[in-house]
């Protein structure tokens, strides 16, 4: 079904002007469903916001509310375009049986977005590349093109959904790629931060010693498209856990300044105790990502304990469909763990108060 969703792709506008690697990702994510003679196509689509609906085989009657009747066949030039794209349309009914294809709008708007910043070569061209680089040749369109690295799931969920498209477009012009070696040791625990790194090829291994003579655990590793280093950049507390290339690679990074204030402040929203009541009261959930000895002690009545050093393995375990308010004593820990989450695509939100005054 991809490979026909592929060439279906590759006749209708605007996603006939996307890049291949986008295109390949859409054809996984639209179907093409059969509709009956008589049935009117758009019936569950009724508000004509949620998707764009194509048609691809047969014949179509639309009706409108000041033009009144248009006969849409699915090989003629005007089916290129969605049929539920002019306000002015009531009704639909199918003439023969046919075929439409419906692709989410918000989807399609993400991706046609991203495509058009990665065609702006003025726009990239200060994108550094380090000596020594084993792709020089690589241009800064395939860069942002390359959807192990900006999937449309990371683009519809992740951290570059939650920051303003000209910050996006600043963090280009920033970032520094950089090539990598087995064994290269990125980030060293009890650092200070300095960058924060997309991997973009290879794979690393994350470790973390629980104290000065104690051996290194590892804890995670990191493939393609993982990020790394915004816990100590968020907080501004010194690297927790040591990183290592596993496999030759590259990584793109951003230095804690520009990672300030491109991504941080736009990712993190912090609210008051009496926004956060009305909220709990609706179903969202307290997260004190404090240690397990400091919850003990003392916590908010309900709250969950998701202490920010365990927080990458045991958010596995959250709902994505919760509202999560976090806190911590000073607000560093709290911030930090949801960058963490929001990168994931968690809705989660920052007390602005210490943990003492709730008491």
């Amino acid at each position: 079904m991809t490979t026909a969703a592929l060439t279906i792709l590759n006749t209708i506008e605007p996603i006939a002007k996307l890049s291949e690697g986008r295109k390949q990702e859409l054809a996984k994510l639209c179907f093409v469903e059969k509709v009956s003679k008589g049935v009117n196509p758009l019936r569950m689509n009724v508000t004509h916001a949620k998707q764009a609906v194509y048609l691809i085989k047969g014949e179509l009657e639309l009706r409108f509310a000041k033009n009144g009747k248009v006969l849409l066949r699915g090989e003629g030039p005007a089916a290129k375009h969605p049929i539920n794209c002019d306000d002015n349309l009531v009704d639909s009914i199918a003439l023969t049986d046919v075929e439409i294809l419906r692709i989410d709008n918000d989807l399609l708007d993400i991706m046609m977005t991203w495509d058009q910043l990665s065609t702006d070569e003025e726009a990239l061209k200060n994108l550094r590349h380090k000596s020594g680089d084993k792709k020089p040749n690589r241009t800064p369109v395939e860069w942002m093109r390359d959807t192990s690295v900006f999937s449309v799931e990371k683009l519809q969920s992740g951290v570059f959904s939650k920051v303003p498209v000209a910050n996006i477009e600043a963090m280009f012009q920033r970032m520094e790629r950089i090539s990598t070696v087995a064994g290269q040791v990125i980030i060293q625990q009890g650092a200070v931060g300095d960058y924060y790194y997309l991997v973009e090829h290879g794979s690393l291994l994350v470790s973390r010693a629980d104290g000065i003579n104690a051996a290194s655990m590892l804890v995670a590793e990191l493939h393609a498209g993982d990020a790394f280093g915004e816990e100590a950049l968020v907080s501004d507390n010194k690297r927790n856990a040591t990183v290592t290339m596993k496999a030759d690679g590259q990584l793109l990074r951003l230095n804690k300044s520009d990672f300030v204030e491109l991504l941080k402040e736009p990712m993190l929203i912090h609210i008051s105790r009496e926004v956060a009541d009305v909220k709990i009261t609706n179903g969202a959930l307290w997260l004190d990502v404090r240690l397990a000895s400091e919850y003990q002690y003392e916590h908010i009545e309900g709250a969950l304990n998701l202490p920010l050093k365990d927080i990458r393995e045991i958010m596995l375990n959250l709902d994505l469909t919760k509202t999560y308010i976090v806190y911590c004593q000073t607000g560093r820990r709290s911030s930090a763990a949801a960058f963490i989450l929001a990168q994931r695509g968690f809705d989660v939100l920052v007390l602005k108060h210490a943990v003492r005054e709730f008491k």
